[in-house]
């Protein structure tokens, strides 16, 4: 919808005519704030959509919910289209321009019980509808969350804030496999502390079904069985390009659609944007795929200027991401030190442990940054920082710093804002660049 509208921004519904087929039921809505829906911390579902079908139809975009699309026939030019009722009638729709915007689908691994009724993916609108009834049924007591990577983790707390019995199950030694393991630790201590259950290093292997063939127990490879009455799965997504596949579009080696820095596919009059779409990043020089929706909006952004007429290009990505659980927060940009090893480079560390405010202002609360910066040039690669209330945020200066290829010493001279409410005289930012700047002169001079 954001290619639609950028679109429609530049061309009269008279020069360009635009259809949208969504299978949901909505459009345009915070994909992320669903477990905070489910929490009950959003109230309604309404405050998740930020444009209703109505609005688009009302700005002259022909939006077709509760309508999938099929197939796509590039030598014909057309998609086929299923409604998605009782009926599934079903039609072709002619296009000179394609944008392919399908997004992600939940990794679902082979194994016993994957497809049960009772196991759950959450990825739109729809997904978080059908857990969240399930949920306010009352009928449910346990809950086993599969993966406890940034969307794991959000599903867990918002069960455990209704009250639930949550356990979390991922493979690594520490949740969030995006985050170093030693930032990792903090995360694993918070988590436990509120209560839910966290096993780790261990995969599971199946999902036991009862006689209505709904989930009573999860099985993993160290022989455990944890009881369940509900299993989501939060082991991450893949691009869902099955529909280009089939039609001949082709994929990058990231398992993502291929397009170049003006969302063009490399079919002539097709576009791709969003979770489905590979990224270079700007680190790595590695083609990726990040499914976050920042991007995508970018993205969709993008395709939709150039399809009106304009010119607009998407420069890459370097991984930023925040979370939070419960009252943990947590950031992170750029490269890890697994990311950056892959990458080639060869780097230096820097932790420091401060606080968000002066330490004897009242709310100040612990903070924890790492970094990471390229031996010899001292090249910020990359930053996660842990904490409480007022700490991921800062994670922004320090995109901004890699985004802007700046040195550790650079940053260090950075002219931050200080006062006791925000932050200590030195800011924890400027602590730990200067920490990383000390780590890289003394290895310069060995």
């Amino acid at each position: 919808m954001s290619a639609a509208s950028q679109a429609r921004k530049r061309r009269s519904p008279e020069d360009l005519q635009i259809v949208a087929f969504e299978k949901g039921r909505a459009t345009s809505y915070s994909a992320c704030g669903v477990p905070y829906w489910i929490s009950g911390t959003v109230a309604c579902e309404d405050d998740l959509i930020s444009r209703s079908p109505a609005q688009h139809r009302d700005n002259g975009i022909d939006v077709r919910t509760r309508t999938e699309v099929v197939a796509i026939d590039l030598a014909a030019r057309t998609v086929r289209a299923r409604e998605v009722d009782e009926h599934g009638r079903e039609y072709d729709e002619p296009f000179d321009s394609l944008v392919y915007a399908t997004g992600s689908v939940p990794m679902r691994p082979p194994i016993p019980g994957i497809d049960a009724d009772g196991v759950y993916g959450v990825q739109t609108l729809d997904d978080g509808a059908a857990l969240r009834a399930e949920l306010d049924t009352g009928g449910v007591r346990r809950v086993v969350i599969v993966g406890g990577g940034y969307i794991g983790l959000e599903i867990a707390e918002a069960c455990q804030i209704r009250g639930l019995d949550v356990t979390v199950i991922d493979r690594s030694r520490t949740p969030v496999g995006t985050i170093d393991p030693d930032i990792g630790a903090f995360i694993t201590d918070a988590v436990r502390a509120l209560g839910i259950t966290l096993v780790l290093s261990e995969a599971v292997v199946a999902i036991e079904t009862g006689r209505d063939g709904r989930p009573v127990a999860v099985h993993t490879d160290g022989e455990r069985r944890l009881p369940a009455d509900l299993v989501v799965l939060g082991l991450g997504v893949c691009p869902n390009t099955a529909l280009a596949q089939h039609a001949g579009i082709p994929l990058g080696t990231s398992g993502g659609i291929a397009v170049d820095t003006r969302m063009r596919t490399h079919v002539e009059g097709v576009w791709a944007a969003g979770d489905c779409v590979e990224s270079v990043h700007r680190l790595s020089g590695q083609r990726v795929v990040v499914a976050l929706g920042t991007h995508a909006n970018k993205q969709g952004r993008v395709a939709g200027i150039n399809i009106g007429g304009g010119y607009a290009t998407f420069p890459g990505v370097i991984g930023t991401a925040v979370t939070k659980v419960c009252d943990l927060e947590v950031a992170r940009t750029g490269l890890s030190a697994a990311e950056a090893d892959v990458a080639g480079y060869r780097y230096v560390t820097a932790s420091v442990d401060s606080t968000t405010r002066a330490g004897y202002y009242p709310g100040a609360q612990p903070i924890r940054i790492k970094m990471l910066a390229e031996k010899r040039t001292g090249r910020l690669l990359g930053a996660q920082i842990v904490g409480r209330e007022g700490a991921a945020k800062r994670i922004d200066v320090l995109a901004t710093a890699i985004w802007n290829e700046m040195g550790v010493d650079e940053i260090l001279a950075l002219d931050l804002s200080y006062a006791p409410p925000f932050a200590p005289v030195w800011d924890p930012v400027l602590i730990a660049a200067r920490k990383a700047f000390d780590a890289v002169e003394a290895n310069t001079q060995v």
